[in-house]
């Protein structure tokens, strides 16, 4: 008796989910499909695009289990329009960014304003932000492989933390750079910092309005949002030390602001690290309680009792499920897989739920196991 762990359906261009053949081809389905319909002990289940459920001996004890899988579909299609929005976005983005940041780092050092060579820098880690995350993408729409059953959709939050990390390292240099500043205050001109930061401001205010709709959707281009947002702040930044520095001479207003940059991007960046950490941990997504989903499941008619209850993300917002359900009644397993997979759906947004149901019986013995498991020396099972 094994216990059931998270579906291991591919994901890929074929649709998450999908059987699929040698080289990530979908694989050949009964024509007679339907959604819902049940195949004998250790025979293969046919599986509708909604639905699919499978009743197999348990290894010798004459208990069943029956196996839920739900994908949605449509959102998959969705999932890819918003990463198509995002790329095209980048793209331009890339471009305008690249270029200004040349522009602004000339500026700053014939200004000898650390504000502006700090926002600079920063554009550079955007330009290759950006670049990773346009990569992250192109590669996470790879379709899925009999080793790689998630396909490649993890590259987007890898390049989140990667984009989150390498601000946290801006920071620091921008408080470094800040403190020798300080110690050490040097002449700023501030009318071409003003000029500069002006042209930097509205480059950013465009970069941003591209990036921001696609930010809500992913991970991967919110790390590059936040980038440019880091630079937006920084042009602001930038306008106000000039006109300091114009207006009263006092040139330590050039440093100060860039610690204020700093500490702005310091807080969004560790944001995006903890968040690309969580996916990566498969920690139960924070708009979600794990409580009420179990008191969802359970107040199904026909379920008493749910165990081995996982809530995770694959990817920006594409939420999974999977636990065991004790049903005593094995007529009324299909009618419980439809309203658990109804009930993720439309209370909890979770497209993609596995779900194991199993009598009274069968749940007693793996209990019974697994205490005997934990009282062997050298087991330990959490």
């Amino acid at each position: 008796m094994s216990m059931l762990d998270p579906c291991g359906c591919p994901m890929g261009a074929g649709g998450f989910g999908e059987p699929r053949g040698r080289g990530g081809a979908p694989a050949r389905r009964p024509s007679s499909a339907r959604p819902g319909d049940v195949a004998p002990a250790h025979g293969r289940a046919r599986r509708g695009r909604g639905h699919a459920g499978d009743h197999h001996d348990s290894h010798g004890h004459g208990h069943h289990h029956d196996h839920g899988h739900h994908h949605g579909h449509g959102h998959d299609h969705l999932h890819d329009l918003r990463r198509g929005t995002g790329k095209k976005a980048l793209k331009i983005v890339l471009a305008i960014t690249s270029t200004f940041m040349v522009v602004e780092f000339v500026g700053g050092w014939l200004a000898n304003s650390l504000a502006l060579m700090a926002d600079a820098g920063h554009m550079l880690t955007d330009v290759a932000a950006i670049a990773l995350s346009l990569f992250a993408i192109w590669f996470a729409q790879r379709p899925a492989t009999p080793e790689k059953t998630y396909g490649y959709l993890r590259w987007e939050v890898l390049a989140a933390l990667i984009n989150g990390a390498a601000l946290i390292v801006l920071s620091l240099f921008i408080f470094y750079e800040a403190i020798r500043r300080f110690r050490s205050p040097a002449e700023v001109e501030g009318g071409l910092m003003l000029g500069v930061a002006l042209g930097g401001l509205i480059v950013n205010i465009a970069a941003a309005w591209l990036l921001h709709r696609a930010a809500g959707h992913s991970l991967n281009v919110r790390g590059a949002y936040l980038h440019v947002l880091g630079d937006l702040l920084g042009s602001v930044g930038a306008i106000v030390a000039a006109l300091v520095i114009l207006t009263t001479g006092w040139v330590l207003a050039d440093p100060l602001i860039s610690v204020v940059i700093g500490m702005l991007i310091l807080v969004g960046s560790w944001k995006l690290v903890r968040e690309s950490v969580d996916v990566l941990l498969e920690a139960v997504p924070r708009h979600i309680d794990l409580a009420e989903v179990r008191r969802a499941i359970e107040e199904i008619p026909g379920v008493e009792e749910v165990h081995d209850l996982h809530v995770w993300t694959v990817t920006s917002g594409f939420f999974a499920m999977s636990g065991h359900a004790v049903v005593r009644d094995p007529a009324q397993y299909q009618r419980v897989l439809s309203e658990i997979h109804d009930c993720m759906h439309d209370r909890f947004g979770i497209r993609h739920v596995t779900v194991q149901l199993e009598p009274r019986t069968l749940y007693t013995i793996e209990s019974t196991l697994k205490q005997d498991l934990r009282r062997q020396p050298g087991h330990d099972h959490g």
